[in-house]
C-alpha cells in the first residue's frame, strides 16, 4: 500500500472512471458527505464527475486525493494551505519546488508535535505510577485492617 492508498497503476484510465457514490467516497475517507460537498465548492477537490441524474460520482483518483487532503488535515494543515497546495498541484510541475517545502514545513511543525505528545504521555505515565503506588498501598492497607 502506498501513502495515499493501494498501490495500483496510476496511469490505468480506469482510476479516472467516476464510479463511486458520494457515500461511499465519505466512507472511504471517514468524512462527511456534506464535508466532502463543501470541499467542492471550496476548490479543495477538481470538477467531480456526475451520473446521468446528477449525481456526484468519484474515481478511484479522487478516492486517493481525498485520502490525502485527509491526511493533511490530520497533521494540523489548515484548510486555506490545503486549498493552495490543490491550486499548486493544478497549476502543475513548476511549482513543486513550492509543495515541497510546504510539506517539509508542515513535517517539521508534525515532528514538533509528535515531541510534544511524548512529553506529555510522559507526564501522564508519571501521574498513572503514582496513583498505581497509591492504589496498591491503599489495598494493602485495607488487608492489614481487615486481619487485625
Amino acid at each position: 500500500m502506498s501513502v495515499t492508498g493501494p498501490s495500483l497503476d496510476v496511469t490505468d484510465p480506469a482510476r479516472e472512471l467516476p464510479r463511486h457514490s458520494i457515500g461511499a467516497a465519505a466512507r472511504h475517507c471517514g468524512l462527511s458527505q456534506d464535508t466532502l460537498r463543501w470541499y467542492e465548492r471550496i476548490g479543495l477537490l477538481a470538477h467531480i464527475g456526475r451520473d446521468n441524474t446528477g449525481k456526484r460520482r468519484f474515481s478511484d483518483r479522487d478516492l486517493d486525493w481525498l485520502t490525502l487532503i485527509t491526511r493533511l488535515r490530520t497533521t494540523g494543515m489548515t484548510v486555506a494551505d490545503m486549498i493552495r497546495y490543490a491550486e499548486l498541484v493544478r497549476a502543475g510541475a513548476s511549482t513543486i519546488p513550492e509543495r515541497l517545502a510546504m510539506f517539509r514545513k508542515t513535517r517539521a511543525d508534525v515532528l514538533e508535535r509528535i515531541a510534544e505528545l511524548e512529553q506529555t504521555v510522559a507526564v501522564l505515565d508519571h501521574k498513572i505510577s503514582i496513583y498505581e503506588q497509591q492504589t496498591l498501598s491503599d489495598a494493602v492497607r485495607s488487608t492489614d485492617n481487615a486481619a487485625s
